[in-house]
């Protein structure tokens, strides 16, 4: 077999079982996982709550996503979301965060699905407010 081909078989492999993981469940300890690295990876361009206005963000071109307003570019199931923190998305300025374990990279998929539940019922809230006037 030859170079290239073991090079694209590897690759497959390598990607393929990243990719395949079994998702867990969102269960508060690893929410609370999820804040922290969202906190030290994630805060300074999408902003505290996830709404793409962290300070970092605003020198950046596309601007980070919303992630309160603005579905999720490649996809809003968990294993998107994952795919995505692993892979980045090239022609962006979302990087890839690989280099964070498995499990970090699941918290990271759980906490930002929930900032976009929490953004969701927010704006739900401030709606049903605005109409009892």
């Amino acid at each position: 077999m030859s170079t290239k081909w073991m090079g694209l078989m590897l690759s497959v492999v390598v990607s393929g079982s990243a990719m395949a993981a079994e998702t867990p469940k969102a269960t508060p300890e690893l929410l609370a996982k999820g804040k922290t690295a969202f906190t030290s990876y994630c805060q300074s361009c999408h902003g505290e709550k996830g709404e793409g206005n962290g300070p970092a963000g605003m020198y950046l071109v596309p601007k980070p996503r919303n992630f309160v307003t603005e579905a999720f570019k490649k996809g809003n199931k968990p294993e998107e979301i994952f795919k995505t923190l692993s892979t980045g998305i090239p022609g962006s300025t979302m990087v890839s965060f690989a280099h964070l374990t498995e499990q970090d990279r699941w918290a990271l998929t759980h906490y930002v699905l929930e900032l976009q539940k929490q953004g969701k019922a927010d704006a739900k809230g401030k709606k049903k407010g605005t109409a009892k006037k």
